[in-house]
């Protein structure tokens, strides 16, 4: 019997759900591993270990490729692929396919294929990203790199019985560059923890015996350990001991691979000084372990803060003068530009960024902000900065939220005051001046200290001429 030329096969397509979510972890990787340059249909193929006829075929809206191949471009790029990320069908089966399909295109064309670029993706009549409130998301192409500081924090995960600090304002960054620490580590195989220290039930921080068999409990059912803690624990040796023993003997000595503990928020332990003076010790211990006991070497930690409050602890014992020390710095104008573009806006030529960095500097969430609402609520760039010098704008609710710190301070006002009347005097309190720069209300030009950006001065020259 001759066989049929034209069989029916089973395929998958991509949904728009799926392209979108792939493109944005291809536009992740170009950016960490391409220098933000979109890879070539032959860089894919290699990458993906597939034929650039199927690339191709992947891309087209009217061609079917197997699931089996759909997962490996997935995973290629560090995703799992999900049902809703295709949809199956049926096609014809025969050799005329491929060629039907690319009859409109000829081989230059093929060569210089691209990906969909983002407005392509998402349209120009609808703008599909969310509002920027919390940590941008692994798979989105929102995030922006601060070279060197991812690659040293991931340069310092890999090192035994590491420590990381990484401090900034509110609002700078912190927990997405958090997210991307965890995800590398994932990638090492480590095992990972992280505990936001706001999370911690007030019963758990009556006192540090409370709170250091709360620690112990938490990073044991984290790492899937059975607690077990009374049996490892003697008051009558002392609470720093007793923790330090259940880590080393019980914890990291059944684990094969590193571990990787994220302290998120611990400013909050500078509400209680008797925690914090005997846990940032505690800590400061486990590095020096680590230096030469083998044991101890599994053991990487992440310590993330916002401001850092001047508390009655010993210098010498403190976490925050141990390990790696990253600051987050504002974005640049060649990032906020860049930014910009992921937005689906060409800001290449005209003044728009030197417009909006003068009014907010290079904050990385009012940026965000700024993005956000000039493309989805079809605000343009000269309503935007009117509105913010007259009111607060968009940015009203991070505006408030640093008057009202300044307002509970009558100190910390004082001093912001006369920075804002231009007097820079020896007056000025320099622990002071240090508060105001951790809140990042302010910035340094040579010696002389000013408001941070133009948005701060006339937000708070406002406020201070009602309430004088």
């Amino acid at each position: 019997m001759e066989r049929s030329k034209a069989t029916r096969r089973r395929g998958v397509m991509l949904t728009s759900v799926g392209l979108k979510r792939l493109q944005a972890a291809i536009s992740r990787v170009e950016i960490a591993e391409n220098n933000g340059n979109r890879f070539s249909l032959e860089q894919l193929s290699d990458r993906i270990k597939i034929s650039t006829k199927t690339l191709t075929r992947l891309w087209s809206s009217n061609a079917s490729v197997d699931r089996k191949t759909l997962k490996l471009c997935f995973n290629a790029f560090n995703l799992e692929l999900h049902r809703e990320d295709y949809t199956i069908l049926s096609e014809l089966n025969n050799t005329d396919s491929f060629s039907g399909l690319i009859t409109n295109l000829d081989k230059e064309d093929i060569s210089a294929f691209e990906l969909p670029s983002i407005k392509e993706l998402y349209g120009n009549s609808e703008y599909s990203w969310s509002y920027p409130d919390g940590p941008v998301p692994l798979d989105s192409p929102l995030y922006i790199e601060r070279p060197p500081i991812e690659k040293l924090a991931y340069q310092e995960i890999t090192q035994p019985g590491c420590v990381i600090r990484i401090r900034s304002p509110k609002n700078m960054g912190k927990s997405s560059l958090v997210l991307r620490l965890l995800a590398f580590a994932q990638k090492q195989r480590y095992h990972t923890v992280k505990l936001d220290c706001h999370q911690i039930d007030s019963l758990c921080m009556i006192n540090s015996s409370h709170f250091f068999r709360f620690f112990c409990w938490r990073v044991a059912k984290e790492l899937g350990i059975s607690p077990d803690i009374d049996t490892y624990w003697d008051e009558d040796m002392g609470r720093k001991i007793s923790c330090s023993f259940y880590f080393k003997n019980y914890l990291l000595k059944q684990i094969k691979r590193p571990v990787l503990i994220v302290l998120e928020q611990v400013d909050r332990f500078f509400e209680h000084l008797e925690i914090a003076q005997e846990f940032f010790t505690l800590l400061r211990s486990w590095q020096e372990e680590g230096r030469r006991d083998p044991i101890w070497q599994k053991l990487r930690l992440v310590v993330v803060y916002s401001t850092e409050v001047y508390v009655s602890l010993d210098i010498n014992r403190s976490p925050f003068n141990i390990g790696l020390p990253l600051r987050l710095p504002e974005f640049t104008e060649e990032q906020v530009r860049e930014l910009a573009k992921r937005h689906g806006l060409n800001w290449n030529y005209g003044n728009e960024v030197t417009r909006l960095m003068s009014l907010i500097g290079g904050h990385p969430a009012l940026v965000q902000i700024s993005l956000y609402n000039l493309c989805s609520q079809k605000m343009t760039l000269e309503q935007m900065i009117q509105e913010a010098i007259a009111n607060g704008g968009i940015y009203r609710h991070h505006l408030w939220r640093n008057w009202t710190i300044l307002r509970e301070q009558p100190r910390l006002m004082d001093t912001y005051t006369k920075i804002l009347a231009g007097r820079q005097s020896t007056s000025l309190d320099s622990v002071e001046i240090c508060k105001l720069d951790n809140l990042g209300v302010i910035s340094y030009e040579g010696d002389r200290i000013k408001p941070r950006c133009e948005l701060y001065r006339a937000y708070f020259e406002k406020q201070l001429s009602v309430i004088s």
